[in-house]
């Protein structure tokens, strides 16, 4: 078997799954599906706690929330990767955009769900084989909304700076400040 092989047979014996979320109803009944599932579930609603949980023991697995009240759930994903490179994690969020979700995949996640997702589709995407594609979605973003996920990932790839992605965007900063204060379009 190959290295590659070898970790993929490793992740599927070891079942260890950290849920991280700061929405504490969502993350028993997450906790207590995947456990239904097979999973042997350590539950986190901060990131400190995300971290010290991949400290004490790093998880096979992981499905961690985006944004939590103490900082930004990708700082956990990166660290798990650090300790252990063959991990699985999703990242899950109520605040989707197309610059978080690279970014996502970037530092290793395998998947990125728009909450609310259901423990059928968590547990889809932490066993989904390496190269599956997703189905194409039923409902294409419009284009009102592409244009928005286009400035969020400028704004992101500026490092959230609002003056250097108006000058990149060629656009007023007040009209970037008010595109990014309101809801991301349907």
């Amino acid at each position: 078997m190959t290295d590659a092989a070898d970790q993929d047979v490793l992740a599927l014996q070891d079942r260890t799954l950290l849920v991280l979320d700061d929405d504490l109803p969502f993350l028993h009944r997450l906790g207590r599906a995947m456990e239904r599932r097979g999973f042997e579930v350590t539950e986190a609603e901060t990131v400190a706690a995300g971290l010290a949980a991949v400290e004490a023991a790093a998880p096979a697995f992981a499905v961690v929330d985006m944004r939590l009240e103490d900082g930004n759930g990708l700082d956990v994903i990166r660290r798990l990767k650090e300790k252990r490179p063959d991990a699985r994690a999703i990242i899950l969020t109520g605040y989707g955009n197309i610059a978080t979700a690279v970014t996502a995949v970037k530092i290793g996640a395998v998947d990125y769900l728009a909450k609310p997702a259901d423990a059928d589709d968590v547990f889809a995407a932490l066993m989904a084989a390496p190269g599956d594609q997703a189905e194409p979605p039923e409902n294409p973003m419009s284009a009102d909304r592409v244009r928005w996920e286009h400035i969020q990932r400028v704004y992101e790839l500026c490092d959230r700076n609002v003056s250097e992605t108006a000058r990149r965007l060629n656009m007023h900063r007040r009209t970037l400040q008010r595109i990014l204060a309101k809801r991301a379009p349907r």
